[in-house]
């Protein structure tokens, strides 16, 4: 799912997702109104670029994205490009988790749905923080277990989402070993992505994107899974939609916290 969704050709948003990103710049301090104070962000991983150019359009940051698909690199570099917002914008392609910067050098660092599809999505996680200065704002937008599976329903959705959700306590105990503070949880499971808790999976795209990008997701999924990868999914379908629609196993959850260390690192400056 969340890889037939990077491959989607579409410039904007699924529905819900603006009201997420507002959220999190709210939570993060950002001020449209405030040009004088030009904050630095990271999105990791930041797929076709669409989360960096709405930030880099809607507030004075400064974004740098990372995703380990150099193709999507280049999407995002020429989508850059044609909005003339290369000083704003740059993307590097590598590892989730082990990040191309030094440490503690952004404002606010978002961790997407896909940083959960890393090999090690806690180590993704400490990654995200370590690169976020002392007292700057870490989000997570993490999937979680909000329903009991037995072990081959949650191998199927495993399988059909393309990363592992993990319970609310991990993500946060994550995020604490990493040393994260004032941990603050919103559930978005029905705002900002209906197509998950509601059943809508990309067998059916009609809430996602529009017949040519149905089209093209299709055509490029075919291209790189082959006919059986793309009939093994189809096959699922009833199943998968019962787990994410009735039975609402999967959610989606928005934590944000406070990276410590403020004060030992003012300190440091006056000495």
């Amino acid at each position: 799912m969340i890889d037939l969704l990077r491959l989607s050709r579409s410039k904007g948003f699924t529905p819900g997702d603006q009201p997420l990103y507002r959220q999190i710049a709210k939570l993060a301090g950002l001020s449209s109104d405030d040009s004088d104070a030009l904050k630095s962000l990271v999105d990791v991983p930041c797929g076709q670029g669409a989360v960096a150019e709405f930030f880099a359009q809607s507030y004075p940051v400064e974004v740098a994205g990372v995703d380990p698909d150099p193709e999507l690199i280049e999407v995002a570099e020429r989508r850059a490009r044609d909005t003339e917002l290369t000083t704003q914008l740059q993307f590097q392609s590598a590892s989730v988790d082990d990040l191309p910067f030094q440490d503690e050098v952004f404002d606010l660092s978002i961790g997407e749905l896909g940083l959960a599809s890393s090999t090690d999505p806690f180590r993704a996680v400490a990654e995200l923080c370590r690169v976020t200065r002392p007292s700057g704002t870490v989000v997570l937008i993490g999937l979680i277990w909000t329903g009991h599976v037995d072990d081959e329903q949650r191998r199927i959705l495993i399988e059909h989402i393309g990363a592992p959700p993990q319970m609310l306590v991990e993500w946060k105990q994550a995020l604490r070993e990493a040393k994260v503070e004032d941990l603050h949880v919103e559930d978005w499971s029905d705002h900002a992505f209906p197509f998950l808790v509601r059943g809508r999976t990309f067998t059916h795209l009609a809430e996602l994107s529009t017949l040519a990008d149905k089209l093209s997701i299709l055509q490029r999924a075919w291209q790189r899974w082959g006919l059986r990868g793309l009939r093994g999914a189809l096959s699922r379908e009833y199943e998968i939609r019962k787990l994410l629609g009735p039975e609402r196993t999967i959610g989606v959850t928005l934590i944000t916290g406070t990276k410590a260390g403020a004060v030992r690192a003012e300190a440091q400056r006056n000495e």
